[in-house]
């Protein structure tokens, strides 16, 4: 069965407890991140402003991060390769 990851209104990436469980963050130079509790929903930064990147701490709320209003206009990040 596919992962599902939200994206939560004017907030983070939204994951469940039980596709949190799957899931296996690792950082650019290959380190896994493991995750802050284990069995428990991991919600991903999606604003920049979280001090415990990638996971969200809810600085969105406080920098009034707001959702484009059309999801094909945001801007592509793009790794340089």
């Amino acid at each position: 069965m596919p992962i599902t990851i939200t994206v939560r209104k004017n907030g983070s990436l939204g994951i469940s407890a039980d596709d949190a469980a799957q899931i296996v963050l690792v950082d650019s130079e290959g380190t896994v991140i493991p995750p802050r509790a284990e069995g428990r929903p991991m919600s991903l930064c999606r604003c920049g402003a979280s001090q415990v990147k990638p996971f969200c701490d809810g600085s969105h709320k406080a920098m009034g991060f707001i959702d484009p209003a059309d999801p094909m206009d945001a801007p592509d990040i793009t790794p340089a390769g």
